[in-house]
């Protein structure tokens, strides 16, 4: 080999330098994508910044922030993982559409829920838990610019899954007044050029509002008529109270809502598996079959062994919806009587396990829940993080025990 010299020699003598050393130098950047840069920050990340700084400054926090359920994965799904766990057959890739057996027990349970027929091969995709497919459905269902209706105040992924495909997300009010439903006849006449798709949750999040077939009847008839994709997140479906209550139904149940509709279901709130990441979309199967093929180029699919406790979560729901649904009526009861003390307005739960109250007056939705966090050590969220129709409110989670609920409400009331 030709041995180097002069400047080549002496420049080949010199230590290597670290990688991206020459960029810290120079104070650069890498370019990073404007939809990230456009992004706001993620509100309960930041929350949790929050509650980390007290923790660490010595608070006993209580945080009713995120709606992560304390109560555990039924026994006899955690035994169902641990032997589909075992089984080398599960250690390779998953199908991309998920396990048949497993579509096909969510079909069932569709079957026995609500009393819809749904094809198991055609009508069903597993998803990594409801978020997933909910931030990749405007990927199936907009082109660029195309117009999707988010509802405001909302789940934050709703607005980002649009801007990451490139759509459109136009403000839906949901407004005390109308029972936090959108109001579909002014919608009629303005609604915006080229709209697609819209989202809607019930029981809703953040606001605890419920809606009944009759609004579903008038959503699918709406929807029909303008062509509009419907994504009902029903996420919190198996959140009710007390045995007589009138169990929420699915969108699916209206009529024609088959040939405009897509369902996203989790097993996160109804069988407290929100580590797991297991959930599934019904609906139109055009609609799922889009979903599914975007998520054949994104994932890899759900860990069989989970899909296989999924079926064993899909055998023992009824029973412990039922168990668990005690649970969180006491709950509710607790908070409802302790913000009353409080002197605090709250709006009626119908389902899932959220309590949306409103700000004490003189103060925004942050500025409240910063308050409440430094002078009582409780995490409430801020209306304003779920949208401009937020503003106003704030939302306390009860997946916290009765004793700790009731020392949550204690402190709030001393805050007066």
């Amino acid at each position: 080999m030709r041995r180097l010299s002069g400047r080549h020699a002496k420049a080949g003598s010199e230590k290597p330098r670290p990688a991206g050393s020459r960029l810290a130098a120079r104070g650069s950047r890498p370019n990073i994508s404007r939809r990230v840069l456009d992004l706001p920050p993620y509100l309960f990340a930041d929350l949790d910044r929050l509650k980390q700084a007290a923790i660490q400054k010595g608070v006993d926090v209580i945080s009713l922030g995120i709606g992560d359920p304390d109560l555990p994965t039924p026994a006899p799904v955690v035994e169902a993982l641990a032997r589909a766990a075992r089984k080398p057959e599960n250690h390779r890739y998953p199908s991309y559409e998920g396990l048949l057996s497993f579509r096909t027990a969510a079909a069932k349970w569709c079957g026995r829920r609500f009393g819809i027929a749904v094809n198991s091969e055609t009508e069903v995709v597993s998803l990594i838990g409801s978020k997933e497919g909910i931030a990749h459905a405007p990927l199936a269902f907009l082109n660029p610019g195309d117009a999707a209706l988010v509802p405001d105040p909302g789940y934050p992924v709703y607005r980002t899954s649009v801007l990451f495909a490139g759509g459109r997300p136009v403000t839906l009010p949901l407004l005390e007044k109308n029972g936090f439903k959108p109001d579909l006849g002014s919608l009629s006449r303005k609604l915006p050029a080229r709209c697609r798709m819209m989202f809607v949750n019930y029981p809703n999040n953040p606001t605890g509002a419920g809606a009944t077939l009759d609004f579903f009847q008038e959503l699918a008839d709406f929807a029909r008529r303008r062509g509009i994709i419907v994504c009902h997140d029903a996420a919190y479906t198996e959140v009710h109270f007390g045995e007589d209550s009138q169990h929420p139904p699915s969108f699916l149940q209206a009529e024609g809502a088959g040939e405009i509709g897509i369902e996203f279901h989790s097993l996160s709130k109804t069988c407290n598996m929100t580590g797991w990441r297991i959930g599934f979309a019904i609906g139109n199967r055009d609609l799922v079959g889009a979903l599914g093929k975007i998520k054949t180029n994104i994932d890899s699919g759900v860990f069989q062994a989970i899909q296989e406790a999924g079926i064993a979560a899909f055998q023992i729901a009824g029973e412990h919806v039922r168990m668990m649904s005690g649970i969180y009526a006491e709950r509710l009861a607790v908070v409802q009587d302790g913000l009353r003390s409080a002197g605090i307005e709250f709006c009626r739960t119908d389902g899932t396990f959220y309590v949306w109250a409103k700000v004490p007056k003189g103060h925004t939705s942050m500025e409240f829940a910063k308050k409440v966090l430094d002078r009582t050590g409780v995490v409430v969220t801020p209306g304003h993080g779920f949208g401009q129709f937020g503003e106003g409110y704030f939302r306390i989670t009860i997946t916290q025990d009765v004793a700790r609920l009731q020392e949550a409400m204690s402190r709030l009331k001393a805050l007066r």
